[in-house]
This record gives C-alpha cells, sequence and structure tokens, in this order.
C-alpha cells in the first residue's frame, strides 16, 4: 500500500505561520516594541532596499513553485515573503517624498560633514543657497565653522558658530552650529550632557527668547554600540521637552527607531519635520545611492511651537566630500 502524501495546504499554512511574525518584525516591529531590536534595527534603516530584495526572493520562490510544482513551502515562502515586501513598501510610501506649504520664518539645515570632509566652502554655499537661520554640522570643528562664518558674513549674512566636544571619552570629532546673529546670542548649555560616544549639545538663548537648539549626533547601531546608540536617542528625547525646541543632525535613526522614545510627540514632545512635511522616505546617508534607496536618518525635529512648511533633502552636494545629504527644513510659528 502506498503511504499516503501529506496535503499541500498543510506545510502551506505552516510556512504562513511561521513566516507571519516574521513579516510583522520587518513591516512594523512597533506592534511588538521591537524597533530598537538587533538585527531589526538595522533592516529597518533601509526599508526601500529590503522591500527590493524581498520582491526579488518571492519572484525567486514563486517560480520554484511552479516549476516543480510544490505548492507548499515553496509557495508559503513567496507570499510571506511577497506581502513583507508590499507592507513596507507601502510604508515608505505613507511617508512619501515631499509636500511643500506656504510661509516659515526659519531654515534650519543639518549636515553630518564625514569629519571635515566636506570643505567650509561647501558648507557656506550650502548656508547662503538656503538662506538658513540654524545650520547643525556634526563631525565639523570650531576651525572649519568659524571658516564658513567668515564666508557667510562676506555674502551679507552674519552668523555666530559654536562647537562641542561632548563629554570625557567622547569622539575626538566636535559637533558645531551656526546660529543666525539676528536670533541673539546663544551659549551652549554644559548642565543638557551630551549623547554618548559622540558630541551633541544644547544651544540656549542668553536673553531666554528664542528656541532651544540641540544639534545632536548619538552614536551609530553598531552591533557592540547598541546600548549606548539607544542611550543617545534617549537623550534626544530628554531635550524634546519644550514646545519651542529645535533639533537638528546625524540622528543615525529612522522615524521607526525614533518612535520608541515618544511621548506627546515622535520622539520626547518633538514632531519630525520631514515626516510632517510627507518627505521621512527620502533617504540621507549614504551618499553613493540614489535618495529613494538611501537611510533616511538625518533629521530636523520640533516642538508644538513649530509648524513644518517644507523639508528637502538636497542632492546636489552629493559630490563635496560627505557621505550625507543635507536635510533643509523650513518652519514657523
Amino acid at each position: 500500500m502506498m503511504p499516503k502524501r501529506q496535503p499541500h495546504h498543510i506545510p502551506l499554512l505552516v510556512t504562513l505561520a511561521v513566516g507571519a511574525p516574521v513579516a510583522v518584525l520587518i513591516v512594523w516591529p512597533q506592534a511588538v516594541g521591537a524597533q530598537l531590536a538587533p538585527v531589526v534595527a538595522q533592516v529597518l534603516a533601509f526599508r526601500g532596499p529590503v522591500a527590493i530584495a524581498l520582491l526579488v526572493l518571492a519572484c525567486v520562490a514563486a517560480l520554484v513553485a511552479v516549476l516543480r510544482r510544490r505548492w507548499g513551502v515553496a509557495a508559503g515562502i513567496a507570499l510571506v515573503l511577497a506581502a513583507t515586501s508590499v507592507g513596507s513598501g507601502t510604508v515608505l510610501l505613507a511617508r512619501g517624498s515631499g509636500d511643500t506649504v506656504p510661509g516659515g520664518d526659519l531654515v534650519i539645515v543639518a549636515w553630518n560633514t564625514l569629519g571635515g570632509a566636506a570643505s567650509p566652502e561647501s558648507i557656506a554655499e550650502l548656508v547662503v543657497e538656503t538662506d538658513a537661520d540654524v545650520v547643525s554640522l556634526p563631525e565639523t570643528g570650531a576651525a572649519a565653522a568659524a571658516e564658513v562664518a567668515r564666508i557667510v558674513a562676506l555674502a551679507g549674512r552674519e552668523m555666530r558658530a559654536g562647537t562641542t566636544y561632548g563629554e570625557s571619552g567622547d569622539s575626538p570629532l566636535p559637533t558645531s552650529v551656526l546660529i543666525a546673529a539676528d536670533l541673539g546670542e546663544y551659549r551652549v548649555d554644559p548642565a543638557a550632557g551630551s549623547s554618548p560616544g559622540v558630541p551633541s549639545g544644547v544651544w540656549r538663548p542668553v536673553d531666554g527668547s528664542g528656541p532651544v537648539i540641540v544639534a545632536a549626533h548619538p552614536m551609530p547601531p553598531l552591533p557592540d554600540e547598541m546600548d549606548r546608540w539607544r542611550a543617545g536617542l534617549a537623550w534626544v528625547a530628554e531635550q524634546c521637552d519644550g514646545p519651542d525646541v529645535i533639533v537638528a543632525g546625524d540622528l543615525n535613526a529612522t522615524v521607526d527607531h525614533l518612535s520608541a522614545y515618544g511621548r506627546e510627540g515622535l520622539i520626547g514632545d518633538c514632531r519630525d519635520a520631514a515626516d510632517e512635511a510627507g518627505a521621512a522616505a527620502t533617504g540621507t546617508w549614504p551618499t553613493s545611492v540614489p535618495a529613494w534607496l538611501a537611510a533616511p536618518i538625518d533629521h530636523v525635529l520640533v516642538g508644538s511651537a513649530w509648524t513644518v512648511h517644507d523639508v528637502t533633502v538636497v542632492t546636489s552636494f552629493d559630490d563635496r566630500g560627505s557621505d550625507h545629504r543635507p536635510i533643509v527644513a523650513v518652519i514657523g510659528r
């Protein structure tokens, strides 16, 4: 007597049952609070490439199922991969690639210059081109920031430069800011501390009337730096505790990661400007791949006092030395 064959639908259902939790972890790990977990965090940073890769694998699995006429495991894998690809792609589409609202009082720019690989001349060109009021420059030293201010002054725009070197033992790569003189005098707040490992700083208006400006640069989520990465994002969330706050910099995180630290906003009490403007799917790192494939890890965050009018990821500076693209946000009260 020939042994009975297992019905095709049983392996299919088992594969779907096993694959569904994996799909959730890739598409929306926030559902189970896993967006900061190792591997998941790294995968989330590249939704676009991951969605494309999964779609290709789904096609391969479907082809195997058709050629071998096996509608069990292979077909189940194809369905799970296709659903995960579509789900992740849908999240990106929902975040959009740009939407403009007329108006705005302040222009905020963030650009990680890769340890000064982008020259002061290039930074100054960006400042003048965007008519920036606040510029956050992770990995930019005091001398370079001062030179940018000097060049911009020649174009008729007075800006004041400041630099923080973080805590003892931090990376030697500082973080600088440029603040338009017409916003008043600003000083770094040593009591605010820094994100661990890489310098961040908080600049407060001397007369107390202007916005609090945070130039942020948490650690990247490297496998052996996950704790300091999370602590850096928690530090950013702590600074997002007032309506006037503006945070700008290389946060080494996407909106998926930031959402783990939300209170009244996406992170702390802040909203993400690109998310508000429908531009949160446009990637800033690395410049070696198109913006639609890159990771959107550079951000401008704003408190409740601000309205977001426009956000742009600048691609015309891809050849200026840095591996990050500048992000420019126009905001108003």
